[in-house]
């Protein structure tokens, strides 16, 4: 597709076609458009410059698939007030390729609500081309994921840019991934070439050579290759497989006397020296190192010559083809090492978040020292000119980018919140804008406009959500944990109140006790504490009303033993002590402890019977097991999923009388189990990852369903017919997944929590 700005592209022409073929899109989103308005009418209305929400109606996002939305709004620099649908349908375009329109135009409303009316209780009129979508919007806080360049299906773990301009292309920037594999993207995130399997093993290491084409990699296979950006192919095997060992670093260096040469440090302490354009080896002398996966990094020196740095640990030791000397030692492992322009200095980050400057004529001197972000460890470092200023970006564990001036580490505008996971690399595009390209863990790569203003202008990082977890009756309240602070928003007004400070929450539940709905939050000191919501007036300060203590380590679960009438008065726990717990509230007594689970409990879910209440905990350990709280023993035989992990479990009455539980898995399955005999009697895999959470959902027709959550959306299956009803792209991960019903609307209410959002979704049962 040529550019839709180029002087050529007859803008009223284009116009004029963009306006008549928009009046051509059916109202009705379910209905399908013409193929043509979905391959061209947003080339047409960009190459018009009207690439908005008139000349492009929301009833045609849907089934839009030329994929190009995202690119020509970015091109066109369209961020004005009549294309808000267009804007939340770019956050949603990367992870929309294989999603079907029903599902398409359901998670666009409710990404075009979290956009426009984040914290409303929303009973805004949907436009009427949305108005029959089986999911419409609660409640929600945060936009959704922003500046997405790329969705991999792997996480990439490396990152460079070459300069592919032989042959027209511009730069391109090299992603390696943790399947070994090489992908070359242009600088709007098209692929240049197919994908190329380079390594067995992950891609640890990046390194553009001399010459603009070629890239040297490193891998936990204990190889280094040298692959091709122009030709997407594979150029030299460098270095063979070193068995046992992984490439810990690769480095440009040029010894006094000799021309450069390519470097790699494997994790063993092994050094190789190869000639940077036949790679053979090369006869220089090296320095000794240790075994400890070293990093290297050649600065060069006042005098024009080159000083080899390398690590050990958390000291970093130069080598100047001599002899070699300390000089600088730090708080933590080193990890994170580069070359700054002023002549003898150097940067190093830390595990412990801590990046400083140093200087080779000065061991042992401290320098300018900062800590990235919240303290979590940096995971790499590169150098930059930004808006001209010399300029050092730090990445981090909590998925931030900070930008330093240099050299005296002054922050430049607040941490870029770039990934819902940690950062695992960073490159910039020098050519036209400058652009910073970051890979996360959360399995996307993303672009931001490498400028201060990008930094000035970020939002504050969010704090984890650690836990939360929606009220079962109306009025519902939604409760969350962040920041050691415990929060209840009641959904009806939006008013939210503090109800305990100063504890980190690992697990919240909604027991009832003598009538009284009361919170439960598990605590980061092993306790489990039963919170009034709503206290009397007069009631000096928000205390617990009741303290469980018992567990050896924190709770990563908590759920209500349903009774048969409203109260529940017991409630279970599932600890990383490998024990699931059952408690009297009315006592706060221990009535039991199951601790057959080898490993942590991670998951809990509760089911009225016919018997009493019946509980079912997954953990660690793969397993499943159901327990008869009426009896104190387990019902039935343990299951042995063969998911790795057990994320979170869920129960739901099947046909004829049977007791289902479905366990989602480590390895990105949902499995429903029989739980009686323990055999299997469905699967479903999404296709998204790993999967973190499962809720069960009952029909008034009689219809029981399950919700999960993979790596960018929730996932409405029918094990009786084994279909997929509907996929809700969130963009990011889930970690809490909760419904509950709400009779009077004749729906559920699902309550979805990521990282540092929760988002309130109500299922209308007559549109499922």
């Amino acid at each position: 597709m040529s550019d839709p700005l180029a002087p050529n592209s007859h803008t009223e022409i284009h116009r004029k076609l963009a306006a008549a073929l928009a009046e051509l899109v059916p109202n009705d989103p379910s209905l399908p458009p013409h193929p043509y308005l979905r391959r061209h009418l947003a080339e047409h209305a960009a190459r018009g410059q009207v690439l908005d929400d008139t000349h492009f109606p929301p009833a045609l996002l849907p089934w839009e698939s030329s994929q190009e939305v995202r690119r020509l709004l970015a091109a066109g620099d369209a961020g004005s007030p009549g294309s808000p649908w267009l804007q939340a349908w770019a956050r949603l375009e990367p992870f929309s390729r294989h999603v079907d329109p029903i599902s398409r135009a359901t998670s666009l409303r409710l990404a075009h609500h979290a956009a426009e009316d984040p914290t409303h209780d929303s009973q805004l009129p949907a436009p009427e081309a949305f108005a029959q979508a089986p999911v419409t919007p609660v409640w929600s806080e945060g936009r959704g994921p922003d500046n997405v360049w790329l969705v991999t299906r792997s996480r990439a773990t490396a990152l460079t840019t070459v300069d592919g301009t032989g042959g027209g292309r511009g730069p391109l920037v090299v992603a390696g991934d943790e399947q070994g594999q090489l992908l070359i993207l242009r600088r709007d995130g098209s692929t240049a070439h197919t994908p190329l399997r380079v390594h067995g093993g992950a891609i640890t290491h990046l390194l553009a050579l001399p010459g603009g084409h070629l890239v040297a990699t490193g891998s936990t296979d204990g190889s280094v290759a040298v692959a091709d950006a122009q030709t997407g192919k594979l150029a030299f095997e460098a270095i063979p497989r070193r068995p046992r060992t992984w490439v810990s670093s690769l480095a440009l260096y040029q010894p006094a006397d000799h021309t450069p040469v390519l470097l790699a440090a494997f994790s063993d302490g092994h050094l190789a020296a190869l000639h940077p354009a036949v790679f053979r080896p090369a006869d220089i002398a090296l320095p000794q190192l240790s075994a400890d996966a070293p990093l290297l990094c050649a600065v060069a020196l006042p005098g024009g010559q080159q000083m080899l740095l390398f690590t050990r640990n958390n000291e970093v030791h130069g080598f100047d083809g001599h002899t070699t000397q300390e000089l600088s030692r730090h708080t933590a492992r080193v990890r994170a090492l580069v070359a700054l322009p002023t002549p003898g200095q150097y940067a190093v980050a830390d595990e412990q978040g801590q990046v400083s400057v140093h200087h080779t004529d000065q061991p042992d001197e401290r320098g300018a020292r900062v800590r990235h972000g919240r303290s979590t460890p940096v995971t790499t470092l590169i150098v930059t000119q930004v808006d001209g200023h010399p300029s050092l970006l730090s990445a981090g564990g909590d998925g931030s980018v900070c930008l330093w001036s240099l050299p005296d580490l002054t922050a430049v505008g607040r941490p870029l919140p770039g990934h819902t996971e940690s950062v695992t690399a960073l490159t910039k595009v020098d050519s036209g804008e400058p652009r910073l390209i970051t890979a996360g863990a959360d399995y996307t790569v993303r672009s931001w406009p490498l400028t201060t203003q990008t930094f000035r202008d970020a939002p504050r990082v969010r704090d984890r959500i650690t836990a939360s977890a929606p009220s079962p009756s109306v009025p519902h309240i939604l409760a969350s944990a962040r920041a050691r602070k415990i929060f209840v928003l009641d959904i009806r007004t939006t008013e939210r109140r503090t109800v305990l400070a100063g504890h980190t929450a690992t697990a919240l539940a909604w027991p009832r006790v003598n009538g009284k709905l009361y919170l439960a939050a598990a605590l980061e000191d092993n306790r489990i504490v039963l919170i009034d919501p709503r206290p009397p007036a007069d009631t000096p300060s928000l205390q617990p009303a009741h303290d469980l203590a018992g567990h050896y380590l924190p709770a990563l679960a908590l759920v209500p033993l349903p009774g048969a009438d409203t109260n529940t008065d017991r409630l279970a726990s599932a600890s990383a002590d490998g024990r699931v717990c059952v408690w009297d509230l009315r006592t706060s007594e221990l009535v039991t402890a199951f601790p057959d689970h080898r490993f942590s409990v991670r998951c809990l879910a509760a089911h009225h019977g016919k018997d009493g209440p019946l509980l079912a905990s997954g953990g660690s350990d793969g397993k499943v097991r159901l327990w008869d709280t009426r009896r104190l023993a387990q019902q039935g035989p343990t299951i042995t999923c063969g998911q790795y992990l057990v994320n979170d479990v869920a129960i739901a009455p099947g046909t004829d009388q049977e007791l289902l539980v479905a366990s989602a898995g480590q390895d990105g399955t949902l499995k429903v189990w029989n739980a009686a005999n323990g055999e299997q009697t469905g699967q479903f895999n999404p296709g998204d990852g790993e999967l973190s959470a499962v809720t069960a959902l009952a029909l008034p027709s009689g219809r029981r369903l399950f919700a999960t959550a993979g790596k960018t959306g929730v996932h409405l299956w029918d094990p009786s017919a084994n279909r997929r009803l509907l996929q809700i792209i969130t963009g990011e991960s889930v970690t809490f997944l909760e419904t509950v019903p709400d009779r009077e609307r004749g729906s559920s209410l699902l309550s979805a929590t990521g990282e540092t959002s929760t988002m309130l979704f109500r299922l209308h049962h007559d549109r499922i």
